[in-house]
């Protein structure tokens, strides 16, 4: 009876008893999974039914939801009681009737209700009130969408090396490719990593995925030679930060692995010999602007940078009197350090400048969409974004994947979830400064696991990830809050919504005008056979593969197989993953050759080249919206970026672009060596030709 009642309570609060795996096979969820996810969410589950009965019972008593959350033009579905009294508070500060004409934007909605009691009187009259968000109920694509497929370039942005950046890709590479691929290759967009805050100090997590703030960007990226005052600086001081950048320059050219702390390092002395260089009065004045708009989450944020050097970049490892972001020991705390929080918000505006430089850039080169910037699923567990938007977040409790066909063993991405009622009752307003964070200086965003806006994968603290349960949110709550921001900033966006997904899912953000993914290798028929290109869908962004899956060439020699085997993350016997990755090459072969894209004397293993354009050549036949073309395969890159599953036992993310070879690529070899550049627009040939043929027919029809 109590796990009947256990499992009752788990429903109710929104956390999965059973779901289907990726075989199609049901699974129960077990008692000790379920009483750990309900007390993360604070649930007190010693006594099952008594929480059932409270819950109910506040539920009873509840005039509205934790938010509200209507598409406009809709009226608001709340189930109120004969004779109750409703009114909106716009954000604008007037007052409305809640009606299909209300703008856009997030309100507060007011509900007053004098219940009768049994004896026919009047009780005490009941005011509630909530958040109610007026969004989208559809997002277009823009005008010059409509008419021709777009297409771009797909980067890992730190992976991509100029002979002047230090050691690693920075924005000014990013509007150098975008800059290229726009006006010689005639590419629509660039797809880039997130570039996220990272830690202020070593060591510095390489994964972009595992970010310390969504909220704001990393120091890393910053082009130092592009600041403003580095013009102003006396030739001897420029010496010196050149005398800073030249050993990082000539790692740079190297095949070497990626190495962010001496990078960091480098940059943190130049950056901070420029924070001290006196600002003109434009300047200055720029300056004191972005300060007033990014308020008090920046000096949050600046701040838990600044204790973060101190006391290290896991908040929960500090004095216990500094883990309260509210507290008035933290504000003493912020102005006795004002100078280094002054130089944390000095850095995020010339990120803000130089990120908006890019975007301009690429629209100005010719690029219909620009730059898009990838959203990372969450925040590191401790770090910046934990401890400002704690009380939206849920600790005791990590969000990952289950076992898929690729993940064997799950994922454990080691952040944690927002609270689903929590961050409702904030109208949302944590999630929306992260999403206009990453679309400010964009023309698109690309939301990594778009399903958790549906529901999240929770694992235990300390439990494996096959042994987590999904947990439900609002989902139109959720969707609303994206889909208000992206028209609140013109952004396209695309959901990463790859793995375990449920159909209905894919339906619902069609609906609301969000594009999906598609990934070559993962597209199959009812039979398991290649899907042909006039079955795939068109409200999407179709590529050949991802970040974590291998590069083509690697691919079509099975050498992701070798690769999982000798760091364990196989479930079945090696020889039996080889002969599966063989027969999905040889499908694919058959399907290429069939429909006359590769000659049938190709050997995909000792001419990769011609697959890599028999591949694009097929993404062009499908209807797709957008085609992203990844960097590392149009040059020959073997290396995987990430390897999922792994950490320590396999150099994530800090891998260089290199050659077929082993070389190591620079951007300005990729733009100016006329091999290179003849590989690269072999590769492209078949959207670059299809593109010159769209303007052809354009042009004889006007």
């Amino acid at each position: 009876m109590r796990d009947a009642e256990l499992a009752r309570l788990a429903e109710e609060h929104g956390v999965a008893t059973v779901y289907e795996d990726w075989r199609g096979r049901t699974v129960h969820v077990g008692a000790d999974t379920l009483r750990h996810v309900l007390s993360a969410l604070g649930v007190d589950v010693s006594d099952p039914r008594a929480a059932l009965e409270a819950h109910w019972a506040v539920q009873e008593h509840r005039l509205l939801p934790p938010a509200v959350v209507v598409r406009q033009g809709h009226l608001p579905r709340l189930p109120l009681p004969d004779g109750a009294r409703t009114w909106v508070e716009l954000d604008s500060g007037e007052y409305a009737e809640p009606d299909p004409g209300l703008p856009l934007g997030v309100h507060r909605i007011h509900v007053e209700h004098a219940p009768v009691t049994k004896n026919g009187s009047a009780a005490t009259t009941v005011t509630q009130s909530a958040p109610m968000l007026v969004v989208p109920d559809r997002l277009e694509l823009p005008p010059a969408l409509h008419d021709q497929r777009a297409w771009g370039l797909m980067v890992q942005l730190y992976s991509l090396r100029s002979r002047a950046s230090w050691s690693m890709g920075d924005l000014r590479d990013l509007a150098e490719l975008a800059d290229w691929s726009a006006r010689d290759l005639g590419a629509d967009f660039t797809v880039i990593n997130p570039v996220h805050a990272t830690e202020p100090g070593p060591p510095i997590e390489p994964s972009p995925y595992l970010p310390v703030s969504r909220r704001y960007a990393s120091p890393l990226y910053i082009r130092i030679e592009d600041i403003p005052e580095y013009t102003r600086l006396e030739s001897a001081q420029r010496e010196g930060i050149q005398r800073l950048a030249r050993p990082l320059r000539e790692r740079g050219r190297t095949a070497d692995l990626l190495d962010r702390d001496s990078v960091w390092e480098a940059k943190r002395a130049a950056l901070l010999a420029l924070f001290n260089v006196r600002r003109t009065a434009a300047r200055e004045a720029a300056y004191q602007a972005f300060l007033e708009r990014e308020g008090a989450s920046l000096v949050e944020y600046a701040t838990w940078c600044a204790l973060a050097e101190q006391y290290g970049s896991d908040y929960r490892d500090w004095p216990e009197r500094l883990r309260d972001v509210t507290s008035h020991t933290v504000g003493k705390e912020a102005l006795r350090r004002w100078p280094d929080i002054e130089f944390h918000r000095w850095l995020q505006w010339i990120l803000d400048d130089q990120l908006a430089a890019a975007q301009a850039g690429a629209r100005a080169a010719g690029m219909s969409v620009g730059i898009v910037h990838d959203l990372a699923i969450g925040v590191r567990d401790g770090g910046a974004d934990a401890w400002m938007y704690r009380d939206a977040l849920v600790s005791g409790v990590t969000v990952g994947a289950p076992p898929d066909a690729f993940n064997q063993q799950g994922q454990d991405w080691a952040q944690p979830p927002w609270h689903p009622v929590r961050l409702a009752e904030q109208g949302y307003a944590p999630f929306r400064q992260v999403l206009r964070q990453a679309m400010r200086h964009a023309g698109g965003v690309r939301a990594d696991h778009v399903m958790g806006l549906f529901r999240l994968w929770w694992i235990p603290e300390g439990a494996a990830p096959d042994e987590g349960t999904y947990v439900r949110y609002d989902h139109e709550g959720m969707v609303g809050a994206l889909a208000l921001t992206a028209k609140e900033t013109g952004s396209v966006v695309v959901g990463e919504d790859l793995g375990t997904v449920q159909p209905w899912v894919r339906d619902h953000l069609a609906e609301r005008g969000i594009l999906g993914t598609s990934v070559l290798w993962f597209e199959r028929d009812g039979k398991g056979q290649p899907r042909r290109p006039e079955e795939w869908r068109s409200e999407c962004l179709a590529t050949v593969a991802t970040h974590d899956l291998p590069p083509v060439a690697s691919f079509l020699s099975a050498e992701h197989v070798e690769l999982r085997d000798r760091l364990g993350l196989l479930r079945r016997p090696a020889k039996e993953e080889r002969a599966d990755a063989e027969e999905q090459v040889a499908v694919w072969r058959a399907m290429l050759i069939e429909l006359g894209l590769l000659a049938p004397d190709t050997d995909p293993i000792s001419a990769p080249a011609d697959v890599v354009v028999a591949l694009h050549a097929y993404l062009a036949r499908t209807p797709a919206r957008m085609i992203g073309v990844a960097l590392t395969d149009v040059v020959g890159d073997r290396r995987m970026q990430n390897q999922p599953g792994t950490s320590t036992e396999y150099p994530n993310w800090r891998i260089p672009l290199t050659s077929a070879e082993g070389e190591p690529i620079l951007l300005d070899e990729l733009i100016a060596d006329p091999q290179l550049c003849a590989q690269v627009r072999r590769a492209l040939r078949p959207l670059t030709e299809e593109r010159s043929g769209a303007r052809s027919t354009a042009d004889r029809s006007r």
